[in-house]
């Protein structure tokens, strides 16, 4: 008989056990939410990566073509034109002056930008890009995208 009397005292969870799980459920979300935010807005900024990715093969077709990056402007000879603002979802805009390539992201993305630089190794014909910023909201602060490609 005691130990019925036993399993009917034993309902449901004490207060300390409910508060315990709710702090664990807080701090988990404390550092899960702005990780997760974080890596949305990665995956947003891959856009720009890419568009700009497309812009550099661009640049060296016409590089390998005219020899001269002082030509490899947007638009020409296959290079595209220049982004303006609302053309594309994540990419704000997106302008290749003498083959330098700067792109900007719209709020989504903090509006971070991205300026990839091609430099002629001496004797070569081949160009090595540089990702730099100009600004605090650079993708090379934030960890989505890399220095030298």
């Amino acid at each position: 008989m005691k130990g019925i009397n036993q399993i009917r005292n034993a309902k449901g969870f004490t207060l300390i056990e409910l508060m315990i799980v709710v702090a664990i459920i807080g701090i988990l979300a404390a550092i899960a939410l702005p990780a997760y935010q974080d890596y949305t807005k990665k995956a947003k900024f891959s856009e720009v990566v890419t568009y700009v990715g497309a812009a550099r093969s661009a640049v060296e077709l016409c590089f390998q073509t005219e020899a001269d990056l002082s030509v490899c402007d947007a638009g020409y000879r296959g290079i595209p034109a220049a982004v303006a603002t609302g053309d594309y979802k994540n990419l704000k805009t997106m302008g290749i002056i003498d083959g330098v390539i700067t792109a900007a992201g719209t709020a989504g993305v903090d509006s971070a930008n991205m300026i990839a630089t091609p430099t002629i190794a001496a004797g070569s014909t081949t160009l090595t890009w540089t990702t730099t910023s100009t600004t605090s909201t650079s993708c090379l602060t934030k960890g989505w995208c890399t220095a030298n490609k």
